[in-house]
Order: structure tokens, then sequence, then C-alpha cells
């Protein structure tokens, strides 16, 4: 479950300073985790649960909690962090799509995995946009560790949710921008996983079509770890020395 959050941390020094190319340093030394990876533990905090407890409270603890990771949060999601009656905003930002890989881990058929990638979504993305963000990426960890190719993945994600994955990177990049919509950047994600030949390679991919960065290597990273098996032992130890000990036991400890 650590994908989404080593991508979070290495992507988040070139969030709004973007670097076009992949021969980067993996772990600056001003990376650190963001709210992708608050909400990544919060979610996977409510799946360790069973998915029965209100993830609307969870998600607002653990935000409360850190209240000022770096990039910080979007202006509604943190009106939302500090509301009394938190309700959903119809977003379809790729907030929903960021925090939900631990969906895709816990769920031995594909219906329970839409169902809950649909609700982990639904309690502040609730707009179409934002719920299909979510499932895609969930869908997609969810192939990728049961040992499905690449083939199959793209396909069935361009058949099932309509996202156009018949490009690569280097098409994507030169007019790539800032984007923080899901359709703007689950695609795109998707894509530099496809592309890669390693946990590693995909996160520099991810990173190198600049952009949203720090949430672009989060679900790659999320995708990636799942089809790979593994991630090399000297990104994880960097990547958990900067992870505070109580989102460590969330993540090391989740429910297969």
């Amino acid at each position: 479950m650590l994908g989404a959050v080593i991508g979070d941390i290495v992507g988040s020094p070139f969030e709004f300073d973007p670097y076009k190319n992949t021969d980067f340093e993996l772990f600056r030394s001003d990376a650190d985790f963001t709210d992708d990876t608050v909400c990544t533990v919060a979610v996977a905090d409510w799946v360790n649960r069973g998915c029965q407890d209100n993830l609307a409270v969870i998600l607002q603890n653990w935000c409360r909690r850190y209240p000022n990771p770096k990039g910080a949060y979007g202006a509604r999601f943190r009106e939302w962090i500090f509301s009394e009656n938190p309700q959903p905003y119809g977003s379809w930002g790729n907030g929903s799509a960021m925090r939900v890989s631990a969906v895709g881990w816990a769920f031995d058929n594909l219906d329970d995995v839409l169902h809950y990638a649909g609700q982990s979504a639904a309690v502040t993305h609730n707009h179409p946009e934002g719920i299909k963000g979510a499932q895609a990426v969930a869908a997609a960890v969810y192939w990728a560790r049961k040992g499905r190719d690449k083939a199959f993945i793209r396909r069935q994600i361009a058949d099932r949710f309509g996202y156009d994955l018949n490009r690569n990177c280097d098409d994507i990049r030169p007019n790539y921008r800032f984007d923080e919509s899901c359709m703007g950047t689950v695609p795109q994600a998707l894509i530099a996983f496809l592309d890669s030949e390693n946990f590693e390679h995909a996160l520099r991919l991810a990173v190198s079509l600049g952009g949203d960065s720090d949430t672009l290597a989060a679900i790659t990273g999320s995708v990636a770890e799942a089809y790979y098996q593994q991630i090399p032992e000297d990104i994880k130890k960097k990547a958990l020395a900067i992870v505070p000990d109580e989102m460590q036991e969330i993540l090391l400890g989740m429910k297969r």
C-alpha cells in the first residue's frame, strides 16, 4: 500500500515547479508527504475498519491531525475538513483518485472494488467524473494485483471508463500543464504506468509529464506497486523515514 505514498513524496517538489525529464533526484531534500498521503492513509484506515465506519469522520480526523501538509489542501476541501456537517460538494478533482488505492487491494471481486471506490469518492467528490476517476484507479490496482497484463488493463480502462489511453508519455509531455481534474490526471497517470519498465521508472515517467506531479505519481505508484509486486527496499526505506509512525501503522498493517 506504499506505492501511492512513495509517488506522492517523490513528486512533491515538482508540483509547482515541473521538470519534464526523468533524470531527477528521486528523493530531493525538499521531498515530503502531502495531502495525497494524508487522504490515502484515511481511506486505508476506513478499509481496515471494514468500510463500515463513517469515512467523512475518518477523513476529517486524519486531515485535522495534519492540517498543513506540504502543498496544502485545496480551498474547498479545507473548508470541508473543518465543517461541523461535512457534505459532498460536487467535485471532479483528482483528490478522489489519488486517495483510493487501498480499495483496489482490499476486495476480491471487481463489483466490490467499484462499489467501495465510489463510496470513497462520494463523501466529497460526488460528481460523476470524481467517482469515475476513483473507480478507474481502484480497478487498475485490482487488475494489476490479480496479474492481468498491461494490454488487458489498458483495454478495460478504455472500455469501462472511456479514458483515451492510446497515447504515450512522449505524446503527452510537450503540451501537458497543471491540471487538478480527474479527467486531466487519471488517464495521464495510468499511461505513465503502462509505459513503465519497473516501479521506479513509473514514478519518473509520471513526474516527467509536469502538471500536478505529486498526484500523478501517487496514482501511477499505486498501480505500479500492484503490477510489479514489489518496491525496491532502498526506495521503501527512504519513504518510510519521512512518513509518521501512525501512518506507517495503517499502511503496513492494512488487511489484504
